[in-house]
């Protein structure tokens, strides 16, 4: 994977540099546009592939949205970013993956996703012989096992699970996929 995010690390610094010498002339609106289309696009592209990386890994792409920040609203690198991002509405990196991974799961349980990804989720069946605190829960998910360490637990049939069982009980029960997200969106935000 790093060969992978090394790629789109130097596209997307290549591309600021390229909105960088064009930004006085841009409108701050054309400006959150033309990243957002340009480098967004990039590090959105199967992020849900990069979940369960190490923080190491990830550190490249979140460089670059912190850049991207710095760029859109025309601060200097000694600005602090968590600020510029909340401004923004933008969520860092590793949370964007995670919101990824969350909003794929609620498709999958609600049947908009396709057969092949409901097909690898599976709800926790309860013990009959204790009861445990996730009974309360009725979409608490199965977490398989993986024999590789590395990779099966990036898999979707591992990270996905793993992602909706850290939500609270009522995002789970939200009515809609709109309402998920947003109140995901409102759950991820510091």
């Amino acid at each position: 994977m790093q060969t992978h995010i090394s790629f789109i690390i130097k596209t997307c610094f290549f591309h600021l540099r390229r909105i960088a010498s064009i930004r006085r002339y841009l409108t701050h609106d054309a400006c959150v546009k033309l990243v957002v289309s340009l480098i967004f696009s990039r590090l959105d592209y199967c992020n849900s592939l990069l979940a369960s990386l190490p923080a190491s890994s990830i550190h490249g792409l979140q460089r670059v949205q912190n850049a991207a920040a710095r760029l859109t609203l025309r601060k200097t690198k000694r600005d602090h970013i968590t600020p510029l991002l909340c401004y923004l509405h933008w969520l860092p990196v590793n949370t964007r993956i995670s919101y990824k991974l969350s909003t794929l799961v609620y498709k999958c349980l609600n049947d908009s996703a396709p057969e092949n990804l409901q097909s690898s989720l599976d709800l926790y069946t309860q013990p009959s012989d204790r009861p445990l605190r996730s009974a309360a829960d009725p979409l608490h998910l199965h977490i398989p096992r993986s024999k590789l360490a590395s990779a099966g637990q990036r898999a979707f049939p591992s990270a996905g699970p793993s992602a909706w069982n850290s939500l609270p009980l009522e995002l789970h029960q939200s009515p809609s996929l709109d309402a998920f997200k947003s109140r995901l969106k409102t759950q991820f935000f510091p």
